[in-house]
């Protein structure tokens, strides 16, 4: 699939993007409906209404091409596809549900194990990741299109490391000492691979967690924008795998984060 087609494809969600997160404010402002899937996560009304816009549009877009969306796939059906989309309509629901603002809304173009194309909305923070090839990477806020490029906002002298847990475990800890990390801060969901794009904030590191549509959007969003992302053990971070899960992540603002 070309570099043309990639960004009309990226362009064309965004007005359904803008969309879908003010559909799921105003669902939250109006009392959330909310369930317990098999596995004991909630899902609210939020999440189905924001998956059924964002779907809906999709195969508008790409009839062809298969989805793969966190509220709708089948876990007994083993992933064989080489090119498919990866939804996550609410990533962080339970931060949804308690009214917070890091929740995202994703979706994720996978060509042969990698994500080509994201798009990552923040509808609490009014802001929208999207990125379709190398070096595209872009954050619409306050009306205006930005081009990111993971150039670093914190000080010079400062290394300021992400984690989705208050308390990271040892192995975590000192893969950020390795990176000689001076302060950790608590992000929930695929923000954090979107402030590492923008360049607010330098490095991720976690042990195999979540599935991989809570991943790809942010993913494609942040390397495309320039950032390193890899395994814990320096493998590529590669998507397809049948089951869904996630290895363990290195996301790093630059090879040199003091840079």
């Amino acid at each position: 699939m070309n570099k043309e087609r990639l960004k009309n494809i990226a362009e064309g969600l965004i007005d359904t993007f803008k969309i879908a997160g003010e559909e799921s404010i105003k669902l939250f402002n109006n009392g959330l409906e909310i369930k317990l899937k098999e596995d004991n996560s909630p899902v609210s009304n939020g999440d189905l209404k924001v998956n059924e816009l964002i779907t809906k549009k999709i195969l508008t877009l790409t009839p062809e091409i298969p989805i793969i969306s966190e509220e709708t796939v089948d876990l007994t059906k083993k992933n064989k596809f080489q090119i498919y989309w990866l939804i996550d309509p609410i990533d962080g629901t339970k931060e949804y549900i308690a009214g917070k603002d890091e929740y995202t809304l994703n979706a994720a173009l996978i060509i042969d194990k990698k994500p080509v194309l994201g798009l990552v909305g923040v509808p609490k923070k009014n802001r929208l990741f999207y990125s379709f090839s190398p070096r595209e990477s872009y954050l619409i806020e306050g009306g205006k299109k930005i081009k990111l490029n993971c150039k670093k906002k914190q000080p010079k002298n400062s290394i300021v490391a992400l984690s989705s847990v208050v308390k990271p475990s040892d192995i975590i800890l000192n893969k950020l000492k390795e990176n000689k990390v001076t302060s950790i801060v608590k992000m929930a969901s695929s923000y954090k691979f979107c402030v590492i794009a923008t360049g607010e904030y330098d490095i991720y590191a976690c042990r195999g967690r979540a599935c991989e549509w809570d991943y790809a959007a942010g993913h494609a969003v942040a390397e495309n924008a320039g950032a390193i992302i890899k395994t814990l053990d320096e493998k590529p971070f590669l998507y397809g795998k049948e089951d869904y899960k996630n290895s363990s992540l290195l996301i790093k603002r630059a090879e040199n984060l003091y840079d």
